[in-house]
């Protein structure tokens, strides 16, 4: 593979997206050297940009807000999904963390990631 290296800082990156920015205007064929190439090089831009400027992932709140914008639903039908319409505003709220019972539901009704859910969740008492 022609010259490819690791992107250790600023000015490797700028290298790298100059030399990936070429197959934009004309798609290298996969398993080909120029594709395997271009696979290549996009790992290492996008694991440079990974640990250089990280995305924390959203908090429930959010990611329940996004879905619901998405979607076009309601608090209301939140409401409605969770069984209880001060549950479904304290939660918007951020006064009342999520239950796991919720968390599960929201995962498989409106498949919210169970991780970004899972995080805010607290265990009800058994």
């Amino acid at each position: 593979m022609k010259n490819v290296r690791p992107i250790r800082n600023e000015t490797d990156y700028d290298w790298a997206l100059k030399e990936i920015a070429r197959y934009f205007e004309r798609e290298p064929e996969p398993s080909s050297p120029d594709g395997d190439r271009f696979d290549v090089l996009a790992a290492l831009i996008e694991g440079y940009e990974a640990k250089r400027w990280p995305i924390d992932p959203p908090d429930a709140v959010e990611a329940i807000r996004f879905r619901m914008e998405q979607a076009g639903w309601s608090q209301a039908d939140l409401a409605r999904l969770l069984g209880s319409r001060s549950r479904a505003s304290e939660i918007m709220a951020r006064k009342r963390p999520l239950t796991m019972d919720q968390a599960s539901k929201l995962h498989r009704e409106w498949q919210i990631p169970a991780e970004v859910l899972l995080r805010s969740a607290v265990k009800e008492p058994a």
